[in-house]
């Protein structure tokens, strides 16, 4: 049997398997800022508040001012924020906060509920702000959904970078978020998560191979979800097949399955993991196991608004003076 099971080409949000809900993935070349973390450039022709189109090489999403995502709620699931060039400033209804890039990790379990922000600050005035984010929604099981909402971070020197080569000298690079490699394991994630238990196989890692590298995946068990997302590069050879870039290849985890690179560096994205199999239910922001659910999450965040919003306003960014942290519920704070 092969380990290809199919390939497909990627959408502007890509879609995941059981028990991922998808991944956003944003890449964007903002120009310099104007000095309040915004960028120096008009924003007319933008569709400001709902701008999801590519224009002049950058998007505003959400952001008025300042790009981004402003306060919304989540319930039911996890977000796991992988930034590989940029800034994001986190602030949240549990009055956490932080500023987080370049190769940092922020691992969010939203679970009875939570608001958070997710702005993009552009700090260099004298130069242009390169922006490459991915968003991860890994789904909880029905007896976490409701557990007390948790932030946690992964700071970019915290997390494995491994190299291997093949029998031409060619490097392929792994980046361990979740999951192992050979005997390397990643950070540990979320209490609450389903990848805290090494029977669910979790594994997110970001790739690099060099022009013209061979690398082989190692297998896992029958019955765990893999995908291998192909972002950045030319084309790749496997099984047979010439995948070109922009796609997702969906695989057998348990099938060994070898890939060759093109002529050009190639980034790739693998989410893995044994499947939930519960029902999904979801709504915007709200992902539970029954419609019930989903007007119980409506009802009670517009009760309660998930504790409210502690913060200046919904598009809250930190002083640029400030360089990477995280501030945490309970007062403590990291600096890096």
């Amino acid at each position: 049997m092969s380990a290809i099971i199919k390939i497909k080409p990627l959408g502007f949000t890509w879609e995941t398997s059981d028990p991922f809900l998808f991944c956003a993935y944003h890449e964007d070349q903002y120009p310099k800022g104007n000095g309040k973390l915004g960028p120096d450039a008009s924003l007319e022709g933008r569709n400001i508040g709902q701008d999801f189109t590519l224009k002049d090489g950058w998007r505003m999403y959400h952001g008025t001012n300042i790009p981004g995502f402003p306060a919304h709620p989540h319930r039911g699931f996890e977000t796991v924020t992988v930034v590989q060039k940029g800034l994001v400033d986190h602030s949240d209804s549990l009055g956490a906060a932080g500023r987080f890039g370049n190769g940092d990790v922020q691992w969010m379990t939203a679970g009875k509920g939570v608001q958070h922000s997710e702005m993009f600050p552009l700090l260099n005035t004298e130069k242009e702000n390169p922006f490459l984010l991915f968003q991860v929604w890994l789904n909880l099981p029905r007896n976490k959904k409701m557990v007390d909402p948790h932030f946690k971070m992964l700071w970019s020197d915290e997390i494995p970078i491994l190299k291997t080569k093949d029998d031409s000298e060619k490097i392929t690079q792994i980046t361990l978020i979740a999951g192992k490699f050979n005997d390397e394991m990643a950070p540990t994630p979320a209490p609450d998560s389903w990848a805290t238990d090494p029977e669910n196989e979790i594994a997110i890692w970001t790739i690099k191979m060099d022009p013209n590298a061979t690398f082989t995946f190692p297998t896992a068990s029958k019955g765990i979800n893999r995908s291998l997302y192909f972002f950045k590069g030319n084309d790749l050879i496997s099984e047979g097949y010439t995948i070109p870039v922009n796609h997702e290849i969906v695989l057998n985890a348990d099938k060994e399955i070898t890939i060759k690179n093109g002529n050009t560096e190639a980034h790739f994205l693998l989410l893995q993991g044994r499947p939930i199999n519960e029902p999904v239910v979801k709504q915007g922001p709200f992902v539970m196991n029954s419609q019930i659910e989903i007007r119980e999450a409506i009802q009670e965040y517009q009760q309660t608004e998930f504790g409210g919003w502690p913060w200046s306003g919904y598009d809250h960014v930190h002083d640029p003076s400030v360089g990477r942290f995280a501030l945490y519920p309970d007062g403590t704070e990291i600096k890096k």
